[in-house]
């Protein structure tokens, strides 16, 4: 359906996450476009929402700082309209179900469509209630992007075969952040992927070092990335963009 298989052509992809906003949308963009010339395969953008349930500290923070500092999901339309001015790798939008529903899911899917976004990530949408969006994203060409944890056990043949865009597995139990160890056993997850579905499927919770993400694209086709980007947003502020393209450029040849 969408672009998104652009992103594993040239082998793994390495994903990069940033929460629109944080500080501000015009290093949200510096940050993207760094991230974009050193390697990122495709953008995961995080619309900031009051109450994220499956984000750590890191990235709760950065919702934070982006709702302090104004940003609403028209403004952030806005900004991605703008962005795929030079932008062409596959973005992602990653938000709660609460934030489609208030804007209106008709209103907000067609806008995702007429921005160039080619897919959507919930986290907090049960894979059986999927029905109140799905419909929406097939009428315009978005991949409604789906999760699979450790606990989902008996339930990933069925999700593999339903899946659009690239599967998103969930390395560690828990919320989002950089973790010392993960010690899921990843390899069994992905061969019931693998049995079930071609498309492709990237690991994302935990990974920050180059020999995290490459331990992860060994057994699945990429890694996704994002307190440990967040964090240097965090840490440098405006400045940001610069240190993220060299942390990307990093994580990227360890994918290689």
């Amino acid at each position: 359906m969408s672009n998104i298989k652009a992103a594993f052509k040239n082998g793994k992809a390495f994903i990069a996450f940033l929460t629109c906003g944080d500080p501000d949308l015009d290093t949200t963009a510096a940050s993207i476009r760094a991230a974009v010339q050193n390697g990122a395969d495709l953008i995961e953008l995080g619309i900031p929402f009051s109450d994220p349930t499956a984000e750590g500290p890191v990235i709760q923070g950065a919702n934070l700082r982006a709702l302090t500092g104004g940003v609403t999901t028209d403004k952030i339309f806005d900004f991605v309209q703008e962005l795929r001015r030079d932008v062409t790798v596959p973005i992602v939008f990653m938000t709660y179900a609460n934030v489609v529903f208030s804007y209106g899911a008709g209103r907000f899917i067609s806008t995702c469509k007429k921005i160039g976004i080619d897919g959507l990530i919930l986290p907090d949408l049960p894979f059986e209630e999927k029905g109140d969006f799905l419909p929406l994203c097939h009428e315009n060409g978005i991949d409604l992007i789906s999760m699979i944890a450790p606990t989902s056990e008996q339930r990933i043949a069925k999700i593999a075969k339903e899946a659009e865009g690239f599967l998103y597995l969930v390395s560690s139990l828990g919320v989002t952040g950089t973790r010392n160890q993960i010690k899921t056993d990843l390899i069994s997850i992905v061969e019931v992927v693998r049995r079930n579905t071609d498309l492709p499927c990237a690991v994302g919770f935990g990974i920050s070092t180059p020999e995290q993400a490459k331990k992860m694209a060994d057994v699945s086709d990429g890694a996704i990335v994002g307190s440990a980007i967040v964090k240097l947003l965090e840490k440098y502020g405006t400045d940001a963009p610069g240190y993220i393209g060299a942390y990307v450029k990093k994580m990227k040849a360890a994918l290689r």
